[in-house]
């Protein structure tokens, strides 16, 4: 059953500075911070390579700072290097949390600067009150789920943002700029293929997918014309601690978690290929420090798992019952599928495997800290994640909505009541208890099949 113990968030803290909601929604106020007694007792997560700093490196920053991969990268940057200053630079929106690095606020290698990456004087600004030499770009929008409806947004963060870094980077003279993409901008790779190497053609096949293509090529056009000492890493999916839980993985464990059943897009048959967090840190950290500028990494792990071995996996940890079609099917029901869903994605690690590193993290020992995570903090560290563990939530800004409710809305946006904007709502808390309810039900030893 879900600890609600933590949950004293006040409608000050997590609505502070003048934000404003529509009715029947969400806000997401990433600049909150859980009570100390939650954050100090989250273990302190970094990766484990160390190597000889680079002399001529000394003030780095980390676009999307507060979110997820990158926060695990600054943590590591600033713990293991203290020769580098480490500036985080987040715009904070609703999937990033100050929570992901407030460990660091006393460390004097450490700032965190908010700021949009598509705004010129922004990141102009960063650059040059830190005196910025190095930039490791993993800002961006990722969701392939929102940005079947929302991919203008993509467009504008990932492709447009990604253009203001290149030209300030160029017009600053940064000694090195670090682009994080994907290995999605490959495209479709069929079960018979070979893996995919970084000189493959992009085929990308979804918004998020094209965007990040797209940025790429913005990268290497700077690369060509400006001689932008670039380096481009497309990594395959990554899961562990910190990851906000819109993802397949930590929204299935939150779900579990509730005692809710989880919702499988189409036949569950699709495969990703799974990175812990802590070895793609250890992989970036490889690259930085081992890599050739211009040249194109790929961060390939071999754990390849289905949608559908991931539902197993997890009620084998949560241990619920799945040997038998009914078993399985009181706890997971499919759903409509996405206009379009890759079947998988296979790349080749060879050439960073010349560079030293390879993953350390077996996919079933990963998953089992990561589910050993959420479980102690996944209620608290983000806010109310109820709407975001819907089917298909519809994210605005900060703002999220069930689809029912999104579709619902006045056509002319009109403000719910003052009065509605509190951290927890009633019908979260009374939808909460509800599956912890239905949970205890269904794993008592006599519930019906």
């Amino acid at each position: 059953m879900p600890d609600r113990s933590t949950r004293s968030i006040s409608p000050v803290e997590h609505y502070g500075g003048g934000m404003k909601r529509r009715r029947d929604s969400t806000l997401l106020n990433p600049k909150s911070y859980v009570a100390p007694e939650v954050w100090t007792q989250a273990p302190l997560l970094t990766g484990t390579t160390k190597f000889e700093p680079l002399p001529n490196i000394k003030n780095i920053m980390v676009t999307g700072g507060a979110g997820f991969i990158a926060c695990w990268f600054v943590r590591h940057l600033t713990l293991t290097y203290p020769e580098y200053n480490v500036v985080s630079f987040d715009k904070l929106d609703y999937c990033a949390t100050l929570n992901n690095t407030r460990v660091l606020d006393n460390h004097p290698n450490f700032a965190f600067e908010q700021g949009d990456i598509t705004s010129d004087a922004d990141v102009k600004k960063c650059l040059r009150k830190h005196k910025i030499d190095t930039i490791f770009h993993f800002a961006a929008q990722s969701h392939v789920d929102l940005s079947f409806g929302n991919s203008y947004q993509f467009t504008n963060t990932n492709v447009y943002g990604t253009h203001v870094l290149l030209e300030r980077a160029r017009a600053h003279g940064v000694k090195r700029f670090i682009h994080i993409s994907t290995d999605e901008v490959y495209g479709d790779v069929a079960d018979d293929a070979d893996d995919l190497s970084e000189t493959s053609l992009l085929a990308p096949t979804n918004p998020y997918s094209a965007s990040k293509a797209a940025a790429e090529m913005m990268v290497n056009a700077y690369r060509k014309s400006f001689k932008l000492p670039v380096i481009t890493v497309r990594a395959n999916n990554v899961y562990g601690p910190h990851q906000f839980p819109e993802k397949i993985i930590p929204k299935f464990i939150m779900l579990l978690h509730r005692g809710s059943k989880l919702l499988v897009h189409g036949d569950g048959s699709p495969t990703r290929r799974y990175l812990y967090a802590g070895d793609i840190v250890d992989a970036l950290d490889t690259i930085f420090h081992k890599g050739v500028i211009g040249q194109i990494y790929n961060i390939a792990s071999k754990d390849e798992v289905s949608n559908t071995e991931i539902c197993h996996k997890l009620l084998d940890i949560f241990g619920l019952p799945h040997s038998t079609p009914e078993e399985f099917g009181k706890w997971v029901e499919h759903t409509e599928d996405r206009p379009f869903n890759d079947h998988r994605y296979a790349t080749d690690g060879a050439k960073l495997a010349l560079l030293g590193w390879y993953p350390k993290t077996d996919f079933d020992d990963g998953l089992k800290m990561t589910v050993d995570w959420y479980r102690r903090f996944g209620e608290q560290w983000w806010g109310d994640i109820s709407r975001i563990l819907t089917p298909f939530p519809v994210i605005e800004g900060n703002e999220v909505w069930t689809r029912e409710e999104h579709d619902a809305l006045p056509s002319d946006g009109e403000l719910g009541p003052e009065e509605k904007r509190i951290a927890w709502t009633k019908k979260a808390l009374h939808n909460l208890q509800a599956s912890s309810d239905t949970f205890e039900r269904r794993t008592r030893p006599d519930a019906a099949l």
